[in-house]
């Protein structure tokens, strides 16, 4: 996270943003989303990273249970990994309002909001696409993105 100093606010204990979103950088439906979370992070507080790189290979030491496959979007808030969709729900925590009132949708059981997820998450590529390159981000969002 970019603080009034400039300087990313990391946890001292794993050196990784203290709020980190772990996405597939070839999905179509995660490079729009991630542009969605952008435009609608004011504060800057999120950082984004692909699945397929070195950050979430970090995220796996720490945690093993973050999936290998690239179908489950990942967040890390405070050094607790959620999936699916709780990783949305918390990631909305983040935002200001409205894009804040998506995290009420917790209260909607789990099992019921990660079948929507999987569906969807089967479709994906067929429907948004896969990627061969990104479009770059602005260079103030782009200080926002590891490896």
């Amino acid at each position: 996270m970019v603080g009034m100093t400039g300087q990313r606010n990391v946890s001292t204990s794993d050196q990784l943003p203290e709020r980190l979103v772990l996405y597939d950088g070839a999905c179509g439906l995660c490079h729009h989303a991630v542009r969605a979370l952008l435009k609608r992070d004011r504060q800057q507080r999120l950082w984004f990273a692909p699945l397929q790189g070195e950050t979430a290979g970090q995220v796996r030491t720490r945690h093993p249970e973050l999936p290998t496959d690239l179908s489950s979007v990942a967040y890390v808030d405070s050094g607790r990994l959620w999936l699916r969709s709780a990783a949305f729900f918390r990631m909305a925590r983040a935002l200001p309002y409205p894009s804040r009132a998506a995290s009420w949708l917790w209260i909607i059981p789990r099992p019921l909001t990660d079948l929507v997820y999987r569906g969807v998450a089967a479709i994906r590529y067929r429907v948004w696409g896969e990627l061969e390159t990104c479009s770059l981000p602005s260079p103030e969002q782009r200080a926002r993105f590891l490896d």
